[in-house]
């Protein structure tokens, strides 16, 4: 019976397996295919012709290179932003004691209701008055302040909610005696934090670094309100190279979107290692 049952489990998982990675590998096989065979009915799963010219045409691009650099750029440095904050904001949620620490959480927590499209106009004025920084005055009149800079583009990434949340939730699973101990042994609260509970803290922060990441890379909406420089484009708005107004280059189109997934697979690779949660009995001994 449990056999039968794990068999129906498997099955299900595949099924789901095949939805979600149907697109992704037709992605790439087209992006394998000659334009003729693109559009070719019926269509062909395996290519009859491989060829690369789409993706030397893609790497080739003018701007492409600029575009990929400037996502890995704004992607790395949000993900560095939040591992810090939310570990720190997500201790003194779980760990410490303060007044009002429940109300201000729940608070925190509720922001996550608010559409980004609703705080779209409000980001973009604080970035665009922000003082002192691309011509602005002391009172952000002026000039553009931290529009086209990696600085504005990351604004909306430095500290997620969820990040929060996630890191609060994993390290209120540790005892209390844990950090007693450590505080009868002399320990400040600081290196209480930086010497047990980051360490312990891996196989949150990897999920956490694989969200922020992802979140960053695929952001399309931000890069496209705060920068009008070329040169700043990121590289999901660098795509658009390939497409214009009544049709697209489809196949280097394929070709830069299967190569634009390969920086998140690879920071899954990366950090997957740390999901198994033995945080807990590790903690103990």
């Amino acid at each position: 019976m449990k056999k039968l049952k794990r068999l129906r489990v498997i099955f299900l998982l595949l099924i789901a397996a095949v939805v979600m990675g149907s697109p992704f590998f037709w992605m790439a096989i087209s992006s394998l295919k000659p334009n003729a065979e693109l559009f070719s009915w019926p269509p062909t799963f395996v290519p009859r012709h491989l060829t690369l010219d789409h993706y030397t045409t893609a790497l080739t691009t003018r701007g492409f290179e600029r575009y990929f650099l400037n996502s890995a750029v704004v992607s790395l440095i949000s993900m560095a932003f939040n591992l810090v904050f939310c570990s720190l904001a997500g201790y003194a949620f779980a760990r410490l004691d303060f007044p009002l620490k429940n109300f201000l959480f729940l608070l925190l927590l509720s922001t996550m209701m608010i559409p980004v499209q609703v705080t779209l106009i409000p980001t973009f004025l604080m970035v665009k008055s922000f003082p002192l920084a691309g011509g602005n005055n002391i009172f952000g009149q002026g000039g553009t302040g931290l529009l086209n800079t990696y600085a504005g583009l990351v604004v909306p990434h430095i500290m997620s909610v969820f990040g929060v949340f996630i890191m609060r939730q994993f390290y209120m699973q540790f005892p209390r005696e844990l950090s007693e101990a450590a505080r009868i042994d002399g320990a400040r609260e600081i290196s209480i934090f930086t010497r047990i509970f980051l360490p312990l803290g891996k196989p949150a922060m990897s999920a956490l670094a694989i969200f922020t990441f992802t979140q960053a890379w695929d952001d399309f909406l931000w890069p496209l309100v705060v920068t009008s420089d070329r040169n700043m484009r990121t590289l999901q708005l660098g795509l658009e190279v390939f497409k214009n107004r009544y049709t697209a280059d489809w196949g280097p189109l394929m070709a830069a979107t299967t190569v634009s997934i390969l920086p998140v697979i690879l920071i899954f690779v990366v950090f997957q290692r740390y999901f198994t949660d033995t945080a807990l009995s590790s903690g103990i001994k």
